[in-house]
């Protein structure tokens, strides 16, 4: 079977500072790949270079997407090939609807790959779908983008835009930030329901009680820009007794 994305030796900085050093990641259709480690490991970090954030610079090392080298490709491009970012703090858009913003991305993103636009029925049969994933109030789709959200309504409507945008690899980074025990469970669930044995997740958090509810395949600690341990889902469970102390060493 094909990586879906292959990571070897990255390096990256912002500015004069070099955050990540040395990266090896695979990450295989189908899996669930768990990123924990303290505030400035370089878990951001990873996730805003994967998504082709230019304030970072990439000064060693390679990442392969789907065969394809995907530092060459803008972020536009790799948003049409199926790259899909969760953000820690999802901005607001003022003056632009759900139900507009939505439709534009998905229509662009068939445009890219060959497929017509959706009708006007079509497109909102599908929204009210994927809302329900989330258990999102239909009025949610008139409001602006995020525009007085709370915290778990904003993490709600990003799963929804990823259900929408349906994802070969998404990338949450702290999805759970903020989120309190009822809307952690409606957003891990909305995740759990996009899982396909052609796509892949990539979960950044600092906790184990995410992954509770979105269980990894794989989980990694990175510290200080490289990952220091790499096991399966019981190292959330270890890190979440002892700490990163161990890790560190």
């Amino acid at each position: 079977m094909e990586n879906l994305l292959e990571i070897k030796n990255l390096h990256a900085r912002i500015g004069d500072k070099e955050i990540l050093k040395g990266i090896n990641l695979t990450i295989k259709p189908g899996e669930v790949h768990a990123i924990m480690g303290r505030n400035g490991s370089g878990k951001s970090t990873l996730s805003a270079v994967l998504a082709g954030n230019q304030n970072y610079t990439v000064t060693e090392g390679s990442i392969t997407y789907l065969g394809k080298d995907l530092l060459k490709m803008s972020p536009e491009e790799r948003s049409w090939a199926g790259i899909f970012l969760g953000f820690q703090y999802p901005v607001e858009i003022p003056g632009v609807t759900n139900v507009n913003f939505m439709k534009t991305a998905v229509n662009e993103h068939r445009k890219q790959n060959n497929l017509p636009p959706l009708s006007a029925a079509e497109y909102l049969k599908m929204m009210r779908e994927k809302m329900a994933y989330v258990e999102m109030d239909p009025s949610f789709s008139s409001r602006g983008v995020n525009v007085g959200f709370s915290g778990g309504e904003k993490k709600r409507n990003e799963i929804f835009q990823m259900a929408m945008l349906s994802p070969r690899l998404a990338i949450l980074d702290e999805t759970d930030s903020g989120l309190d025990v009822d809307a952690l469970r409606i957003v891990a669930n909305g995740v759990n329901r996009l899982k396909r044995e052609d796509n892949a997740f990539v979960v950044i958090t600092h906790y184990q009680r995410l992954l509770d509810y979105i269980v990894p395949d794989i989980v990694h600690v990175l510290y200080k820009g490289k990952i220091v341990k790499t096991a399966g889902k019981e190292l959330a469970a270890e890190v979440e007794k002892h700490g990163y102390e161990e890790f560190e060493k």
